[in-house]
């Protein structure tokens, strides 16, 4: 792509953010990947895009499809639209997904986010603030625990993943 499309396409990119943001107060922004664990291609991702602007972290969810991904994201879009406040540490239920989420901190997040970064006119270096949506498998155990069914690399522990 030239520089002149490249800039025509990102402003196109900003304008559709922008104004899925003011229709609907937060943008997601899907990454695909692969999900098997065994291929060494990066899991899919999602990010929020608009959080931030409500003086909130940002959400990132790992290994999950589009779908799941959307309503994760979105249901705790309302929670804090509502007031809540996620802090890390915090387990999260819900009462249409099985899984359960641990909320943890990400410390590379300038490296992953990109498309909230450049929304909100941040560097990569002083990116907006991040929470990582850690969920648990089949069996209610969490990367950290013995026995964890999901291949590590689908769900990287926050601070790890390089895209």
């Amino acid at each position: 792509m030239s520089s002149t499309s490249t800039t025509a396409w990102l402003d196109e990119q900003d304008r559709e953010v922008a104004g899925t943001i003011r229709e609907h107060g937060l943008y997601i922004e899907y990454v695909k990947g692969c999900a098997c664990g065994e291929c060494g291609e990066a899991p899919p991702f999602a990010y929020s895009v608009g959080l931030f602007g409500l003086g909130h972290p940002e959400l990132l969810i790992f290994g999950v499809p589009p779908v799941t991904a959307a309503g994760v994201i979105n249901h705790l879009f309302a929670r804090v639209r509502a007031g809540a406040d996620l802090v890390p540490g915090e387990l999260v239920v819900f009462d249409k997904w099985p899984q359960r989420i641990v909320v943890e901190e990400v410390p590379n997040a300038g490296e992953i986010v990109f498309g909230a970064n450049r929304h909100h006119r941040r560097p990569d270096e002083d990116s907006v603030p991040v929470f990582q949506l850690t969920w648990d498998d089949v069996d209610a155990r969490f990367p950290w625990d013995d026995g964890y069914s999901v291949a590590p690399s689908v769900q990287p522990r926050p601070g790890t993943f390089r895209p």
